[in-house]
């Protein structure tokens, strides 16, 4: 038999951006040590500051960081505990002559590559490995022959799979399909040639020559149901996924809701709209979105007030209820409902950021553009959620605003990938553009 290999113990040296991305991230690394350069915890002192996710990021990574603190951390590491490597501060290290040649401006960034140079070159046969999700800089330390990795924990290993959440079959018999009509309580899964259960919520579209019906499994009588295709609010699926979404925010047994899909699906739309028609189970409806702000600037730039300045970032969302009222006269109780409801603060069109400390019990809470949010983000939205509260987080995750995150490393992607088979969770991937012919052409075309 061939001997076990030995594991190879690594350095891993951290950026900025990863701590405040992940303030826990120290812990994440098993029995690999870590290093973080001096560097790394003057950028973070700028960051304390501020309201933002990021600001409390930085100001919990230090709070970690003091829990820890002793003069271990500048001389040889403190042992992070069983099983753990060392944590330790490295100081300023004099780059090369190659770093100067190649990057000669003094920045943090070139700061850090010197630390990391350094280290890399006295590693004693240990792998030094930079840590960080800037492109820009795991690409200038690859030049410098030192390796770079994005920050992986809390990635999604098969980006494919968050597009499971409707299946077609189109070999199911007639006499099956009819029975989806005739037994409202609906039929064993292994009728439709099912050999295991499906996930929790999973939609289907059973169909062939003559026949054909929307269909959804229901995991605690363990059948598989018909879904309906119902006006909500004013708001009419035009196709299959926007009926399955409806049924999705429809469900008082699912408490957590996923809408993916391209600009113009109606994510946000069909959301608003169940919202709306279930108000009577809520205290309140709250829409929300974060704020990334246009190249890096913050919003603080902008002319104005705080509600000149945070216009722009809210106003597609006050588009989706404007498309909502006009599909009632001004006179009609509906639309006088709506106005109401916002008057009276029932329903509540903000930035994310300033739904922090909030209660969220009884809440019917919108998180749209949940791709630009982190993984940790989004667990810190779900865990506020207090009893009756339905969370719906919707979003584009090709579309993503933040230089940090990707398709598999953003909050949306990694809610629909965990959260999958949980039976209060249900996900919806819509595919076809409803916005217009136009939207929809230039979508797919450019």
């Amino acid at each position: 038999m061939a001997k076990t290999e030995k594991k190879v113990k690594k350095t891993y040296i951290l950026d900025t951006n990863v701590l405040l991305h992940d303030y826990r991230c120290i812990h994440n690394f098993d029995e690999h040590d870590i290093v973080i350069p001096i560097t790394v915890l003057e950028e973070l002192d700028r960051f304390k500051k501020g309201n933002d996710t990021i600001n409390l990021h930085a100001r919990e990574f230090t709070r970690e960081l003091d829990k820890l603190s002793g003069d271990k951390l500048f001389n040889g590491g403190l042992l992070l505990g069983k099983g753990k490597g060392k944590l330790s501060i490295a100081t300023g290290k004099q780059p090369s002559d190659k770093l100067s040649d190649s990057f000669p401006e003094n920045t943090p960034d070139h700061r850090i590559l010197a630390i990391t140079e350094g280290l890399h070159v006295n590693r004693n046969g240990s792998p030094v490995i930079l840590i960080t999700k800037d492109i820009n800089l795991r690409m200038k330390a690859k030049s410098l022959g030192i390796p770079a990795q994005d920050y992986h924990n809390d990635m999604v290993k098969n980006i494919e799979d968050i597009y499971e959440g409707v299946k077609i079959n189109e070999n199911v018999k007639s006499d099956v399909i009819s029975g989806l009509y005739e037994k409202y309580e609906g039929l064993p899964a292994s009728k439709f040639g099912m050999k295991t259960s499906p996930s929790a919520h999973q939609y289907f579209i059973f169909r062939n020559d003559s026949v054909s019906a929307l269909a959804h499994y229901d995991p605690f009588n363990k059948l598989v149901n018909r879904v309906e295709k119902v006006k909500t609010y004013g708001i009419e699926p035009r196709n299959a996924e926007q009926a399955f979404a409806l049924d999705a925010l429809l469900r008082p047994e699912v408490q957590l809701v996923a809408l993916t899909g391209k600009a113009g699906t109606g994510k946000t739309l069909l959301a608003l709209a169940a919202a709306l028609h279930q108000r009577k189970m809520y205290t309140q409806v709250f829409l929300a979105r974060p704020i990334v702000p246009l190249s890096n600037r913050d919003i603080g730039y902008l002319p104005g007030d705080v509600e000149m300045k945070i216009g722009p970032y809210m106003q597609p969302l006050f588009d989706n209820l404007s498309v909502i009222k006009q599909n009632f006269r001004q006179q009609s109780k509906e639309f006088s409902r709506i106005e109401e409801m916002q008057q009276s603060e029932k329903l509540v069109i903000t930035p994310l950021a300033y739904i922090r400390g909030r209660s969220l019990s009884r809440v019917f809470f919108i998180v749209d553009e949940a791709q630009n949010l982190t993984p940790h983000e989004v667990k810190t939205i779900i865990t506020r959620a207090g009893e009756g509260t339905k969370l719906v987080f919707t979003g584009d995750i090709q579309q993503i605003d933040s230089p940090y995150l990707d398709t598999r490393s953003n909050g949306l992607s990694f809610l629909a990938d965990k959260m999958k088979g949980q039976d209060i969770f249900a996900h919806v991937h819509l595919v076809k553009g409803e916005r217009s012919y136009l939207a929809d052409l230039a979508s797919n075309l450019l």
